[in-house]
């Protein structure tokens, strides 16, 4: 069965890349283009897609306003946003009012292909650096103010990788996703393929129960799994 795709962009070029990447993929099929938010709807209405794939800033009706309006009217909508934006308040704004994904315009090829699959199987997918970026914030908020505040819990918890559940290829995997690595940059730094680190992503999701990496990444940090830098 093809995905079907509906892409909103008001640049043209950009649309047109992000078009011709998703051509090549045999399971995607492109249904319908726009170049203004007030158009998803319509776009939706007309090809109910499997997928929209909206760009975050456009005149009129931004992405997140209309990805809003897409909710509301057909909540089974799944939405992956496009921004140049990496603050976690553009991410977290977007994630509240529906958006199942959260990609930067800097994302190669093989991000946007997984981004699309995992969204259209359910899941949610963010760009690794806003992955990154998150942790991050989880970090600050996590420090106490003041004079004698206890110090900071993430910062002295001691890590456990999890050897229960995970082999010790997977812990590695899994602390790279909490440092925000693609699957590219993971098998850079690990020497080995980029399908051999989708298995053990893959693999990871499936031992720690939850939908993808990022949730994986929480769960982690939650439980002292990994190391947030």
């Amino acid at each position: 069965m093809k995905t079907n795709i509906v892409i909103i962009d008001d640049h043209q070029l950009f649309r047109e890349g992000v078009k011709r990447i998703l051509d090549f993929e045999p399971t995607f099929k492109v249904v319908a283009e726009g170049d203004d938010g007030a158009q998803a709807v319509t776009l939706v209405e007309q090809h109910k897609p499997d997928v929209v794939i909206m760009d975050i800033n456009m005149p009129h009706l931004n992405g997140v306003e209309a990805t809003k309006q897409l909710i509301e009217t057909y909540p089974d909508t799944k939405v992956i946003i496009l921004s140049i934006h990496d603050d976690e308040s553009y991410v977290t704004h977007a994630l509240k009012t529906g958006a199942n994904g959260y990609l930067l315009k800097e994302m190669d090829a093989d991000s946007l292909v997984e981004a699309v699959k995992v969204v259209a199987d359910g899941g949610s997918y963010l760009h690794p650096k806003v992955t990154h970026n998150l942790v991050k914030e989880y970090r600050r908020l996590a420090v106490p103010s003041g004079y004698g505040a206890p110090a900071n819990p993430l910062a002295v918890m001691e890590i456990r990788r999890p050897l229960h559940i995970l082999t010790r290829r997977e812990c590695e995997v899994l602390q790279l996703l909490a440092d925000g690595k693609s699957n590219r940059g993971i098998g850079d730094d690990l020497y080995i393929s980029e399908k051999t680190v989708k298995n053990h992503v893959s693999n990871i999701l499936q031992k720690m129960n939850v939908n993808d990496r990022t949730q994986a990444v929480v769960v982690a940090i939650k439980n002292g799994w990994v190391e947030v830098k």
